[in-house]
């Protein structure tokens, strides 16, 4: 029979919080991370709303634990200051005290810093010290890196499926501990803010000028963030024999790649259908025991028609509260399945649904809205966390209360 596979510690970095109570704390407040960048030059720099970690790179250093140094990027060091908080929580000194894997997810990698000297990199007459910055553009190195200042050497691994990367990250150390292959994995996933990203979204006409509003009638597109978050899985056994604190458990999770085009999801919700559907069967709960679902909804004017008409389909009538926390955060696009993960998990233990901020009007495709004032004192004992990433990428992951 395969092993439970429980959560034992968290970690996590975004516009909001340094850490997972910072984040907590802000979420309570109902206080978006959304602004202005403060680190990318861009010519959007007062014209495109995003959601940046509040501190320079040598600041991140500092609670990364490390002296700055050449090669370790923002997107490493956002890694790594996660990545301290989540062995910490875990109990966890010194991962070589037990097999543990390492499941990195990136879409950008050293691209905040490649993109600076792109030009030098391009230009055949130059040379000098820039070259050596190539090396950190590949989403690997900053697993790598991470992996050797942590001290990972079982499975390392990096997962780039655009906005389901950590998502799928977490499937993938659930799939290695249930298949018996290591009884620990540390999974989530680290993304910077780059040019490259915003102009990217940009030119999808997919970015809104305004603060996101997910499941909004007025909606434009969505805002992009950065930040880093993992959690630590542990198989049952192992937690027992470990006397872990257990957190939460995974119960459930799929993929469903609909692959209906490369950027836009099908318009019934074809894909989200199916990957919560399926992820809710593996965890052996009903429909009606699922009390909240933190959707994906990033606002742009395709996905939330998509998502909202999956939800639907799945629960007729009886929709469940949602909500997008993605105000808050921004769109950290590879972070994104592992910051909402513990925001599934925080909902769970502190008994709260998060508000989506910014909503006003509903929309005339959809009979559901979502919950838009803090809720507190609620029971949630089950949630549905959506990522869906280009290429009809659909990550659904089921967490629920630890009933021992």
């Amino acid at each position: 029979m395969a092993e439970r596979v429980f959560i034992t510690g968290m970690g996590m970095i975004t516009a909001i919080g340094d850490n997972v109570a910072e984040n907590l704390d802000q979420l309570r407040q109902q206080r978006s991370g959304l602004g202005y960048t403060s680190y990318i030059d861009t010519i959007y720099k007062e014209v495109l709303p995003v959601a940046e970690v509040k501190h320079p790179n040598d600041a991140l250093s500092a609670l990364a634990g490390i002296t700055p140094r050449e090669g370790y990027t923002r997107t490493t060091l956002l890694g790594l200051t996660a990545m301290r908080e989540a062995l910490q929580q875990a109990g966890i000194t010194d991962v070589q005290t037990a097999p543990t894997g390492f499941i990195n997810a990136s879409t950008v990698g050293g691209m905040c810093d490649t993109e600076k000297v792109y030009f030098d990199i391009v230009d055949p007459a130059k040379s000098g010290t820039f070259l050596q910055y190539i090396d950190t553009l590949d989403c690997a190195d900053c697993t790598q890196r991470i992996a050797d200042t942590v001290g990972f050497s079982e499975h390392i691994a990096t997962i780039s499926t655009a906005c389901s990367s950590s998502a799928n990250a977490l499937m993938f150390g659930a799939r290695m501990i249930k298949q018996g292959f290591l009884p620990r994995m540390v999974c989530g996933g680290t993304e910077a803010l780059t040019r490259f990203t915003l102009n990217g979204f940009n030119s999808l006409k997919n970015v809104d000028k305004q603060f996101c509003r997910p499941f909004d009638q007025q909606r434009t597109g969505l805002n992009l963030g950065e930040g880093a978050a993992y959690l630590v899985l542990e198989s049952e056994s192992f937690a027992r024999a470990n006397n872990s604190r257990i957190l939460a458990e995974f119960t459930g999770y799929c993929n469903a790649n609909e692959a209906f085009h490369p950027t836009s999801p099908s318009p019934d919700g074809d894909g989200a259908y199916e990957a919560m559907k399926a992820a809710l069967a593996m965890s052996g709960r009903t429909l009606e025991e699922v009390d909240y679902i933190n959707v994906h909804g990033t606002a742009t004017l395709n996905n939330d028609v998509s998502e909202g008409k999956a939800l639907e389909r799945l629960f007729g009538n009886n929709v469940p509260l949602f909500s997008s926390t993605k105000p808050f955060t921004g769109h950290t696009l590879a972070a994104a399945g592992a910051i909402e993960a513990i925001y599934a998990v925080l909902a769970i233990q502190q008994g709260l649904i998060f508000p989506n901020l910014n909503f006003k009007e509903k929309m005339e495709e959809l009979n559901i809205a979502p919950v838009t004032e803090l809720m507190e004192g609620v029971s949630v004992n089950n949630v549905i966390s959506n990522s869906f990433g280009f290429g009809g990428n659909n990550a659904s992951l089921v967490i629920s209360k630890y009933e021992g």
